[in-house]
């Protein structure tokens, strides 16, 4: 079967989880990722929303933290200061999958602004739970596409902190954190190292044995299909 970038991405991202992850998912991306992997490798992977939605089991790809499927389809929901105070902060959450307009090279995420705070070029709809969320869980795992200006020298504000992004999937390939630093590791299929620097707006560091993603299975693509139809109908 044929599969486009994106596509590729979200499979890809999709499979960093396990049965054994609770996981803390941002919306678009990220959720897209988690709920494929709930449908194929991962079904007792536990999903927790921001909104309070803890085990929520969507049948089709929630719009918002606020989509009532999320609090339907639930184990439990409570309230927004006792998931990040009891479930966030205590620690109970062990994954974090986060999306953002900009990443550094140390995977510092900048959801904030574009430009300068004050008088910015455009208003991001900020950080929400993300800054909690990356200095609470285990590892971080981040998915955006990867151009020059997504994957920045310099941010133009500090959402959120790298310190625990593990692992970072873009349209192009995957990158995972060595000694601070995000290194590429995988390339996806009909990408080339170099398509990945140029896409990079500072001096990425490259692995030695930069290896090409897995394509997807048929069985990953209809999942994932299927999840994206149900946005459209």
């Amino acid at each position: 079967m044929t599969f486009t970038a994106d596509e590729m991405m979200a499979v890809e991202a999709s499979r960093l989880l396990t049965n054994g992850n609770v996981c803390f998912v941002g919306i678009g991306l990220p959720s897209l990722a988690a709920n494929l992997a709930r449908r194929t490798h991962a079904p007792k992977c536990v999903l927790v929303y921001e909104s309070g939605a803890i085990g929520a089991k969507p049948t089709k790809l929630p719009l918002s933290i606020g989509d009532g499927e999320l609090a339907e389809t639930a184990d439990a929901v409570v309230s927004v200061p006792e998931m990040f105070a009891y479930w966030l902060q205590a620690g109970r959450i062990d994954v974090g999958f986060l999306g953002a307009a900009q990443i550094d090279r140390h995977g510092n995420l900048n959801s904030t602004v574009i430009g300068d705070y004050a008088t910015p070029k455009v208003r991001l709809p900020g950080g929400g739970g993300a800054p909690e969320i990356a200095t609470s869980v285990t590892d971080v795992y981040v998915m955006l596409r990867q151009t020059p200006r997504a994957f920045v020298e310099q941010l133009d504000f500090k959402t959120s902190r790298g310190d625990r992004v593990r692992a970072v999937v873009t349209d192009l390939g995957s990158l995972e954190s060595r000694d601070g630093e995000l290194t590429l590791v995988r390339v996806h299929p009909g990408v080339s190292i170099d398509d990945a620097r140029a896409a990079t707006g500072w001096e990425l560091a490259i692995a030695d044995d930069v290896a090409e993603t897995e394509p997807p299975t048929r069985a990953e693509l209809e999942a994932l299909r299927s999840l994206e139809t149900s946005v459209r109908e």
